[in-house]
């Protein structure tokens, strides 16, 4: 089972980011838990520079942006 963290503050972004990963973890048929990470000082635990983060089994694939479905359909099936 994959662990999906979404690190923000729950802005737009973050949600946007969340329903797009949930979407491809669906269609790929994974086992997934999402957790979100919003606390400032959590967030900060990791190396990234600005928010939506996207962290699969503790690796930041990206960050400050939202990648695409096909980019995080491919970091998903690597994992």
């Amino acid at each position: 089972m994959l662990t999906i963290k979404i690190l923000g503050g729950g802005c737009a972004n973050c949600k946007k980011l969340e329903m797009i990963t949930r979407k491809v973890v669906e269609n790929l048929a994974l086992e997934a838990e999402f957790i979100k990470v919003t606390a400032q000082n959590e967030i900060m635990e990791y190396p990234i520079l600005s928010t939506p983060g996207l962290v699969v089994n503790e690796q930041v694939l990206s960050y400050g942006r939202i990648p695409n479905e096909k980019e995080i359909e491919n970091w998903l099936k690597q994992a």
